[in-house]
């Protein structure tokens, strides 16, 4: 925590030499601006309606750190300013509303405390929340202002709807994993829900750590030269993830239960947003939760930080089927994240829009696909119509056509575009020095960008000054030049993410932190199944450390029941189940946080062995060379610099 605690300092004490808008950058903003529908307010009395209460207190960390400071929201107010795009301002100032909110009575949302929504429902013995936030403390803060306000009912069940994090890391917030596991507390989620919460950013972890702080702009200054919103919620608290199994599954065939003496009604929707979602229908409400499935903006097929990619055709085919089943028979929609929407007229209208813009997208870029488009001829080809575009939910202040136009062409095609040419390009520093000694030379490269920048042709000056960073990552010049003009991109841009990456990237190449601080995990880890922790080993083990291994080693969890097989041969780790019969060389056996502790070099295996908590049984040196195979990969790496 210090070390993160010294950045923010240095990124305090060394803010970022910004420029002002050029004349592009404000005709741009200029036109986004007339070309919107900017006197539809409906949005704004929405995400203000049934109002009871606003924060009365920052978030804290478990540091006392601030983690959420709700003053950021006033730094939104006003008209937009020339550094942010109309419609991207018009979105901040919406999301930043945090409060208590009541939609109808018995339901009600804290909204504005991190990324997403919680929402509590009353039930017969006492309270139901649907998604408890990113982080422990963010959720608990969240519980602490509702309970003042409509009375200390008890936690009876948590609805998880669906695998990512900000809809489920807070749950140790919200109740105590004793009362779970006593009968005291359900906990409800989507088939394949521990599977995919656990496994779907393990693999990649590091990598998508890593860009999603440009995505979420972690380290960025709060304000109109800085970040203003992360699209789909104020932004991404820190503090620490945790996770509780499910004690219920929702499985297809199985959509009606009881939850504290109500019924719900489940609609499963995997592969929409989420690989495990569903939505959720509460016909004593008259109430419909359509989780992200259907947002106040237009979502990600694929988010810049990497995962994999979404089904656009098979989210429209999801809404379809809710809008058929529950449209006709709903007074008011709430989602995970931005504000309710009131009427039957008005939720139809919105979900059969959003609806439309998906499938649009799927089958346009589908359409130009097979007439030999590749994906970036796609994405700059590609608008919705009006009667979508129009339609404040479906503008790109989180998700943004063009990316997704791409993600629908890679879904099909993969990444290659089918040009010979393209098969085996260069890597990005050789590639770079190759185009720069053709061009001429860095100076030339310069003039040609100062030449583009001159004209508002800031993305062929990126590309220009990418080439030249990638071949002369120390030529100070061409990287003041090309941070100058992602700050443009960004302050002309209408999505969140696209802003926040612009300006983390113009941040690194200024040579500023530009990651910001990670959120605690180690709960996380104690929920990992030992497969998956064992598959982020493989991908973790140095083949020139492994060079010559020939391990066979048992791990035994007696705490968790689990015990695995592991062998490290030819430079690799395969794993399987424990048969009977099994011989390894060396068994472990120790509780989890043991292992985790032992894998991880926080914990010494003789000193564990010493207190009795490690058990080693056979060829003792086979363990210890087992764990000095792997290396931690970097918490930080170039982005936009090699």
């Amino acid at each position: 925590m210090m070390r993160l605690w010294i950045l923010a300092a240095l990124a305090a004490a060394h803010p970022a030499a910004a420029e002002v808008p050029s004349a592009a950058t404000k005709a741009a903003n200029s036109a986004a601006a007339a070309a919107l529908p900017f006197g539809d307010t409906e949005d704004f009395d929405f995400a203000r309606r049934g109002l009871l209460a606003r924060p009365d207190s920052d978030v804290l960390g478990a540091d006392g750190r601030v983690i959420r400071s709700f003053a950021d929201d006033a730094k939104v107010a006003g008209p937009a300013p020339d550094t942010v795009n109309p419609s991207l301002w018009r979105n901040a100032q919406l999301v930043s509303g945090a409060g208590l909110f009541e939609v109808v009575p018995g339901l009600w949302q804290v909204r504005g405390y991190d990324l997403a929504n919680m929402t509590l429902i009353r039930g017969r013995t006492g309270l139901i929340v649907v998604d408890p936030l990113t982080t422990v403390e963010t959720a608990r803060a969240a519980m602490a202002l509702a309970r003042r306000h409509i009375g200390d009912l008890p936690v009876t069940a948590v609805i998880y709807t669906h695998s990512h994090i900000d809809h489920f890391g807070g749950v140790r917030g919200v109740v105590d994993e004793a009362d779970v596991k006593a009968g005291k507390v359900r906990i409800y989620a989507p088939e394949g829900f521990m599977d995919h919460a656990i496994s779907e950013n393990v693999i990649a972890g590091a990598a998508m750590s890593r860009r999603a702080a440009f995505m979420f702009g972690t380290a960025l200054e709060h304000g109109p030269e800085g970040i203003v919103s992360a699209g789909i919620g104020p932004v991404v608290a820190g503090g620490t993830y945790s996770l509780i199994e499910p004690t219920d599954t929702v499985r297809a065939g199985a959509e009606t239960t009881q939850v504290d003496g109500m019924t719900f009604e489940f609609q499963l929707t995997p592969g929409t947003e989420a690989p495990a979602e569903m939505n959720v229908y509460l016909p004593h409400l008259r109430a419909l939760c359509l989780a992200e499935n259907a947002n106040g903006a237009m979502h990600n097929v694929l988010t810049p930080r990497g995962a994999l990619v979404r089904d656009a055709k098979v989210w429209a085919d999801y809404l379809t089927e809710a809008l058929t089943r529950f449209g006709g028979k709903s007074d008011v929609v709430f989602t995970s994240h931005f504000w309710p929407r009131w009427g039957g007229e008005t939720l139809r209208r919105f979900m059969a829009l959003h609806r439309d813009a998906y499938k649009y997208l799927h089958d346009q870029s589908v359409r130009m696909m097979n007439a030999g488009l590749n994906g970036n001829e796609i994405a700059e080809a590609i608008q919705l119509p009006p009667e979508l575009a129009q339609a404040w939910f479906n503008r790109p202040n989180y998700g943004s056509l063009k990316f997704n136009a791409r993600a629908v062409y890679q879904r099909y095609m993969g990444h290659y575009d089918g040009n010979p040419a393209h098969l085996d390009p260069l890597p990005d520093v050789e590639r770079g020095k190759h185009i720069v000694a053709a061009i001429g030379g860095a100076q030339k490269v310069l003039a040609e960008a100062a030449k583009a920048r001159k004209s508002g042709d800031e993305r062929w000056a990126a590309e220009l000054l990418s080439h030249l960073v990638m071949a002369e990552p120390d030529n100070a010049r061409a990287k003041e030049m090309l941070a100058a003009g992602f700050e443009q991109m960004a302050w002309a841009t209408e999505t969140a993410p696209w802003r926040n990456i612009y300006l983390s990237g113009a941040r690194e190449l200024r040579g500023l932190p530009a990651g910001g601080g990670a959120a605690n995990t180690s709960e996380i880890a104690m929920s990992t199944p030992l497969a998956d922790l064992l598959d982020l080993m493989a991908v973790r083990l140095s083949p020139e450390k492994a060079a010559g291994a020939d391990l066979s080693i048992g791990i035994t969890l007696p705490d968790s029941g689990e015990r695995r097989l592991v062998s490290v041969r030819n430079r690799v780790l395969v794993h399987q189940a424990w048969r009977e019969g099994a011989a390894p060389a060396v068994t472990l056996t120790s509780p989890r946080r043991v292992f985790l502790g032992l894998v991880g070099g926080q914990v010494k295996a003789a000193e564990a062995v010493q207190k009795g908590i490690l058990r080693i049984d056979g060829d003792a040196a086979q363990l210890q060379r087992f764990t000095g195979l792997f290396e931690t990969p970097p918490a930080t790496f170039g982005l936009a610099l090699p």
